[in-house]
């Protein structure tokens, strides 16, 4: 792999070109891959939950405080990534502006917190279809956490594996095409629940307007990284985009306003329709609202629909990112190359794909807590993530301030230094949240989760050779050790 240089030239005789994936995805495959990941199941399970801990406006102060943390972050990804265009995304920014073993840290971390989230739309896509089909569970296997998972429960979710996966698998343009449809699907929903809201809500139904004070806004805010996880989907497929560079950066602006926009119209058309003790005792809050709203079970297993199209557009889009963070990590010999090739026909990472997709097959044998719990786990991952890109950007503003920035954010002044700085700290405020003795400190079950994606992290982490600092063409350097390696040959020095 290779990076544009200081001077904007020409890469390598190793370029991007040579690794077949094919530019087949506009602006809006880019913008629907974006928002679609952003808008999965988290908004049909947990609207409940917010107006219930932070009530209505404390959960829209929330969500808006979570969306402008995210809109800052998305700057930093947006400038970087019309900067360097290629596939992996993190992956390429740190490896320039950290070296391959900080490159390693950041790519395993956002792809551990996209495989959970894979995961979770897995196990999701039954708990929706069971409120639709109460019979749905039969067959019964065993129990997890007191959850009795069933035959036919768990093979919904893990035959939507195999769709999803194949559908990946045979081109990222089928994919987009499938992403496209299901939110406009999405979208209908949308607004019949904003035709309800203004036709048939009221403002009294909104009080409480504030619960819990503080530790209500926290409660929600916490769960914006899972919550808005999937903008950063657009740097990973960005080597198959047909886009000018400059465009890449602002559909990842455009995307993460979208959700925030999303989720605040979900809070409130949900309290519009029911009072705090109704959405207290509901089994799906958003979904019974409308069904009062319309007074309509049928309109309550449409929005269900909807939620089913919110786990399939966030599965799509996440699989890719995973996919090809995977890609790139084989690709520069980080994780065993297997999962650097590529289909022969459709130019997809297909053994990544395979991977991720045998994950979400055997998700949904763990039963429904298994929700909760990788939601949890793969949060932290995700910010972590998120800091990392945050540093490398004020590191490459300083070391490399000519490096070509088709879409460069702040000038090319301290605005830019500023915007990166204040994305870290943001980010820093978000992973303190984690701590113990904080709100969103991890359960047993999830710590477990975590611990186990880092320990396996850990085993490849310590065979990456020391040494590969920093630079342009630090990927080709660590391809070229590893293989010297492998072959037997006496290591070169390191480069400076």
């Amino acid at each position: 792999m290779s990076t544009i240089d200081s001077g904007g030239a020409t890469p390598p005789a190793t370029d991007r070109e040579d690794h077949g994936f094919k530019k087949v995805l506009g602006r809006l495959d880019a913008i629907a891959l974006g928002f679609g990941a952003m808008i999965g199941f988290g908004w049909v399970i947990l609207t409940g939950d917010w107006l219930n801990e932070a009530g209505t406006m404390g959960a829209v102060l929330a969500l808006l405080a979570g969306g402008l943390i995210m809109s800052v972050v998305g700057l930093v990804y947006g400038e970087l990534v019309a900067a360097m265009p290629y596939a992996g995304g993190e992956h390429n920014y740190l490896m320039r502006g950290m070296g391959a073993r900080w490159a390693f840290i950041g790519s395993w971390a956002i792809t551990g917190g996209y495989i959970t989230i894979v995961a979770f739309e897995a196990v999701a896509v039954p708990r929706t279809v069971q409120y639709i089909f109460p019979g749905l569970s039969q067959i019964p296997l065993w129990t997890v956490a007191g959850f009795e998972v069933n035959l036919t429960w768990a093979l919904v979710g893990a035959l939507t594996a195999v769709v999803i996966t194949g559908v990946n698998i045979r081109g990222v343009k089928h994919a987009s095409t499938v992403q496209i449809f299901v939110i406009l699907f999405l979208l209908i929903v949308g607004l019949m629940m904003l035709f309800g809201a203004f036709t048939r809500g009221s403002v009294d139904t909104m009080e409480p307007f504030f619960t819990s004070g503080t530790t209500g806004f926290f409660l929600v805010l916490v769960t914006v990284p899972f919550l808005f996880v999937g903008f950063d989907v657009i740097p990973q497929v960005s080597e198959e985009m047909h886009l000018p560079a400059k465009q890449l950066g602002g559909t990842i602006i455009v995307s993460v306003l979208l959700a925030a926009a999303w989720y605040v119209m979900v809070v409130l058309t949900t309290s519009s329709a029911m009072s705090g003790p109704d959405i207290a005792g509901a089994d799906i809050a958003v979904a019974d609202a409308m069904g009062s709203m319309f007074s309509s079970t049928a309109v309550a297993n449409l929005l269900i629909a909807g939620g089913l199209a919110g786990i399939l557009t966030s599965w799509n889009s996440l699989l890719m990112g995973a996919s090809r963070l995977l890609w790139a990590l084989g690709n520069s010999r980080m994780i065993p190359r297997w999962f650097g090739r590529l289909h022969p026909k459709y130019g997809t990472p297909v053994n990544a794909l395979l991977f991720v997709g045998a994950v979400s097959f055997v998700a949904p044998f763990f039963g429904a807590q298994m929700l909760g719990w990788l939601v949890d786990s793969g949060s932290p991952s995700i910010v972590i993530a998120y800091a990392l890109v945050s540093v490398v950007f004020v590191l490459l503003r300083r070391r490399e301030p000519g490096m070509d920035r088709p879409f460069r954010i702040g000038g090319r002044g301290q605005g830019g230094i500023a915007i990166g700085v204040l994305s870290v700290v943001l980010c820093l405020a978000l992973i303190s949240l984690y701590l113990p003795g904080m709100p969103a400190f991890l359960s047993a079950p999830a710590w477990t989760i975590f611990g186990l994606w880092w320990l396996l992290g850990a085993v490849f982490l310590v065979r990456i050779p020391r040494g590969i600092r920093p630079g342009a063409d630090a990927e080709q350097r660590l391809v070229a050790e590893v293989d010297r390696r492998r072959a037997g040959s006496t290591p070169a020095a390191p480069a400076d």
